[in-house]
């Protein structure tokens, strides 16, 4: 996890209801506040049970509230107090029964008190559920969910898996690092809101024989992180991704292809329902004419063998010159001359934003710099120059294509 302040600025309520998972709540606490979050920790009676709220003070930083009489606020009325000026409650875990107090509008104690007295139209609610797979799955439990989404709760999860009975199934809380990524989308402005978007990831790899093949250094990480910035913006997802390694981002739709071949037979059909594509893969010009049946061997011959090529089509061109075409965001990977060649490529397959990057200086790394190239100039990002997080440049992206994107809607 690296030290971008995804949350900075924010201030949130932790609230923890009685199961093992608390902790987790624990690695979550450490990671809201390293994200930048100010972070208010409130626990059930049954949560201390399971971790105590010295731990959590010292995670969280703040004196941890238990109680909805504790005297230490001046008012004694924490549960007015904590949300008032609070962006979000986050609930993990949520067990069984605090989710059917809030389905049912009861306050027992100060975290069930709280989330009813919240200003619901500015202080989100997101519930973790955490409970054995037969309470989640009991129609109560389902009801209960199906009547806090109704009632504006965004529930996270849960996972499914083993589970601290022994028994496998869903009801795991999601980890740490899953509810993180989950509450900063939750928090995010929403300009891509009721968009489809198609994404494209990676390189594809042209296979020589069963063993070899043609392929180049893309990692992935920008396209990856370009669909984790248009999830946050609202956007529906799809990501058709290249060889890579790279776990999935949250709520991300991912089709995994090897080679262009296959690139293209999956991002046409998504074409006519997906209003932008963005095409960032390194994607093979060429591919070997014929696939050796078997590893061609060396054998001590001295000469290599010859591998007769044959082009690829260009994914990006044909989705641009298809009758009525989604809004086509394409990449030029260059070595050299990144603005003429870029903007090279914008007016050869009749683009409206080409962005531009220096292959050899980002291929790997977690950084990158960003030429937007258009028919009206260009714009560098980030705009002080220099190198950022490859997740920021793509929300500073994806908040450039949706603000394009509006202004040829209107």
């Amino acid at each position: 996890m690296n030290d971008r302040q995804d949350l900075a600025g924010k201030r949130l309520v932790l609230g923890l209801s009685g199961g093992v998972a608390c902790y987790k709540a624990a690695e979550l606490a450490r990671l809201l506040v390293k994200a930048g979050a100010s972070v208010r920790v409130v626990m059930t009676e049954a949560a201390q049970q399971f971790i105590t709220p010295v731990t959590m003070q010292a995670l969280s930083g703040q004196p941890v509230l238990t109680s909805q009489w504790d005297a230490a606020e001046p008012n004694n009325m924490a549960h007015i107090n904590l949300t008032r000026e609070a962006d979000a409650v986050i609930v993990a875990p949520a067990s069984a029964d605090l989710m059917a107090q809030l389905a049912q509008g009861r306050a027992d104690e100060l975290l069930s008190l709280l989330c009813l007295a919240r200003p619901t139209e500015r202080c989100t609610l997101l519930l973790a559920p955490a409970m054995n797979r037969e309470m989640w799955a009991h129609p109560a439990t389902q009801r209960n969910a199906a009547q806090l989404r109704a009632d504006g709760a965004f529930l996270l999860g849960p996972a499914s898996g083993a589970q601290a009975c022994g028994e496998i199934g869903d009801g795991r809380m999601l980890e740490p690092d899953e509810l993180l990524e989950d509450l900063v989308a939750a928090l995010s402005p929403k300009p891509l809101a009721g968009e489809r978007v198609l994404i494209t990831a990676g390189p594809t790899f042209e296979a020589i024989d069963p063993v070899r093949g043609l392929t180049n250094r893309s990692s992935g990480k920008m396209g990856f992180a370009i669909a984790r910035a248009a999830r946050e913006a609202g956007a529906e997802v799809t990501l058709v991704a290249g060889p890579v390694p790279l776990p999935t981002p949250r709520g991300v739709n991912r089709i995994d292809v090897e080679s262009a071949e296959q690139m293209l037979g999956a991002v046409l059909p998504h074409c006519a329902t997906h209003g932008i594509f963005v095409a960032t893969a390194a994607v093979a010009d060429w591919r070997p004419a014929r696939l050796a049946e078997h590893k061609i061997k060396k054998d001590g011959k001295k000469v290599a063998p010859g591998v007769e090529l044959t082009e690829n089509t260009d994914i990006l061109a044909t989705v641009a010159a298809l009758p009525k075409p989604p809004y086509c965001v394409g990449f030029a990977a260059e070595s050299e001359q990144l603005a003429a060649h870029a903007r090279a490529k914008l007016e050869r397959k009749r683009l409206p934003l080409v962005v531009g990057n220096l292959g050899p200086a980002t291929f790997g790394r977690d950084d990158n710099a960003l030429l937007l190239v258009d028919a009206h100039g260009e714009q560098a990002l980030p705009a002080g120059g220099g190198t950022a997080d490859k997740l920021e440049l793509a929300r500073q992206l994806v908040a450039e294509i949706a603000r394009r994107r509006a202004a040829i809607s209107v």
